[in-house]
């Protein structure tokens, strides 16, 4: 890498450190869970008004924007306008999963502690999201001659279903090329598939009368409950037992939350409930079938359990979890999320799971991704591995992971960041999608040189 560029990229990051994480936190105010549509604002208002915060941002600096009816927006340097055909794009998204509870303070007042960032989103998605918005500022202010415009789109429906980028790319051209800072780097070149169902009981429940537990189908909850009928119970483990009235016992079991996509070092809350509701023959006949059935989807992540392992040796092993529970009509739903690899696919993930329910349960099909792979051979592909080994110093090697982002729904993309897993982090700092979301602040500026980087080199290519 040119010295001099590195020296200039490096003062540009510094120079604008304060205003960078002020913008993070500007965006994190901001409740942008999606939420029922209003006019104009087809995923509620709290995404509505991050991403007019997030594009008013861009402006402030500069750059031309554009509010695409609410769906999605972005942000372009370059020649060009909404017609645009011939550019390169970053993506990334300003909705979050909800918060859940057990926060140390405020979600939605970003704090900070020891050189990290915590508050919902300033991982997932919205920090990255301002550092793409600066890496283009960059471009500007350095007047990088730029081949293709470059555009930062910016989503509001990513955790849910990504309605945006579908209306995207049936309203515009897709980018020659574009990366997502939505997971780990050095960069993701493959993505496992995502299957998205709901196993719901076929008799109503007996001895349960309230079960509820979860909040998003791709999030580990650290918290579900239950009111149940009995003569007498004690608290166990992680689930405490209360007395509710005459025969009535109130439990409530507490988790480690994470990502579905992860669920190493979690621990689910629903399948401590069940395992207690069970333990202590709390449930008999089909009821009891029904949770020792629910039960194996809990009791081994990798789905060995319920019949679901598989390993096609170039992604990780499939991951299995559930991320709600609760009644429908009287009777027991859980959700299923499951990232699987190339010998597997959502069909016949149901198909399995309907076959061990033996009769006792619906399984649904309710969203089904498959895995997508980019072979790292592509020009574009190297250029961003290089720009991250030029900055680091590393020479890190491309991954494959088990959760989904923007990248897969475009035919030239991949995931490229922010992440690190692999470095060490304080006990306080947690994970995307659970409590205390934190980012390292000296990590998020590395990356913002990364990007930098790589767009300048992108702009050198030929496609």
């Amino acid at each position: 890498m040119n010295e001099e560029l590195r020296r200039d990229i490096e003062a540009f990051v510094s120079e604008n450190e304060t205003a960078i994480f002020a913008d993070i936190a500007r965006l994190v105010s901001f409740n942008s869970e999606n939420a029922p549509a209003l006019p104009g604002k087809p995923f509620g208002e709290g995404a509505a008004a991050a991403l007019e915060a997030a594009l008013d941002i861009a402006r402030g600096m500069g750059l031309s924007t554009e509010n695409c009816e609410g769906m999605i927006g972005y942000a372009q340097l370059g020649e060009g306008g909404r017609g645009c055909e011939r550019y390169l794009a970053t993506i990334t998204h300003l909705d979050v999963v909800p918060v859940g509870e057990g926060w140390s303070a405020d979600p939605f007042a970003m704090r900070e502690r020891e050189g990290w960032i915590i508050g919902r989103g300033v991982m997932d998605d919205k920090g990255p999201s301002v550092l793409c918005l600066y890496a283009l500022k960059y471009l500007k202010e350095r007047k990088i001659p730029l081949k293709y415009p470059v555009r930062a789109l910016l989503g509001v429906n990513e955790e849910i279903g990504m309605k945006d980028v579908e209306y995207y790319l049936e309203n515009f051209p897709a980018p020659l090329f574009c990366f997502s800072p939505d997971a780990n780097f050095p960069l993701c070149n493959g993505e496992k598939g995502i299957y998205h169902g709901r196993i719901l009981a076929k008799s109503p429940v007996e001895n349960i009368v309230a079960i509820s537990g979860g909040f998003a189908a791709n999030a580990i909850p650290d918290k579900a409950e239950a009111t149940v009928k009995a003569a007498r119970l004690e608290s166990a483990g992680r689930v405490t037992a209360e007395a509710a009235g005459e025969g009535l016992w109130k439990l409530t079991a507490t988790g480690v939350g994470g990502h579905a996509s992860m669920p190493q070092g979690t621990v689910n809350a629903i399948g401590e409930l069940i395992d207690y509701l069970l333990a202590n023959g709390v449930c008999g006949g089909e009821e009891e079938a029904l949770l020792r059935f629910l039960a194996s989807v809990h009791h081994a992540s990798d789905g060995s359990a319920c019949g679901l392992a598989a390993d096609d040796g170039l992604f990780e092993p499939l991951t299995v979890v559930s991320g709600v529970i609760g009644l429908e009509d009287g009777r027991i739903f859980q959700t299923v999320d499951s990232r699987y690899p190339t010998n597997m696919s959502g069909e016949k993930i149901a198909a399995i799971l309907r076959e061990r329910a033996q009769g006792l349960a619906e399984v649904t099909v309710d969203h089904d991704a498959p895995p997508f792979y980019m072979p790292l051979g592509k020009p574009e592909v190297q250029v961003c591995i290089d720009a991250y080994n030029a900055i680091t110093g590393e020479n890190a090697k491309p991954y494959t992971i088990g959760g989904g982002t923007y990248a897969r729904d475009f035919p030239n993309a991949v995931s490229f960041g922010p992440e690190h897993p692999e470095r060490p982090s304080p006990a306080f700092a947690g994970p995307i999608h659970g409590v205390d979301e934190a980012a390292c602040k000296d990590w998020f500026l590395e990356a913002l040189k990364v990007y930098i980087l790589a767009l300048i080199e992108l702009e050198k290519l030929e496609f």
